[in-house]
């Protein structure tokens, strides 16, 4: 009974330890001293509605240490280097209001109005996000980006 006991008490240490490393916010019920896991709060941002008023979608999110950046456009006459630049610059003033940063961006989607335009899409986009540069997904999109735009961006960073 001792023995099982201890086990208990080691595995409770680990799950503990574990929680904590990977960043859970971790409880314990007052009543006795079980640990809970605390749920992160969604918290929702610049909400776009249709013209009844009904919410379509969040400009971002926050969630635990996440954040979560809609897509940018660059809804003006240009080229792609115009409108990459631009939708970066976009893309880290929300980073920077939110309490993140380009350098703690882990993943960016790339939405391309036409593939031919790849190669002046790196060219601005390179060294944007510091000397470690996010996951990124980069697709051409059939019938183009919406408003018009030649590129647009998402993202995923920590906060």
């Amino acid at each position: 009974m001792k023995q099982q006991e201890n086990r208990r008490s080691v595995f409770k240490k680990i799950g503990l330890s574990l929680a904590g490393i990977l960043g859970y916010g971790v409880a314990k019920a007052a009543s006795n001293s079980i640990p809970m896991e605390v749920a992160p709060q969604k918290e929702v941002f610049d909400v776009v509605t249709d013209q009844d008023g009904v919410p379509l979608f969040s400009g971002g999110v926050k969630y635990g240490n996440l954040l979560f950046v809609a897509g940018k456009g660059a809804h003006f006459d240009g080229d792609i280097k115009s409108h990459v630049d631009h939708v970066l610059k976009e893309l880290e003033k929300e980073l920077v209001k939110h309490g993140s940063s380009m350098e703690k961006v882990l993943k960016v989607n790339v939405y391309l109005a036409d593939l031919a335009d790849y190669n002046g899409l790196n060219e601005v986009y390179r060294g944007r996000f510091g000397k470690n540069p996010p996951v990124r997904t980069t697709v051409a999109t059939y019938g183009g980006v919406p408003g018009n735009s030649l590129v647009e961006m998402d993202c995923i960073a920590a906060i």
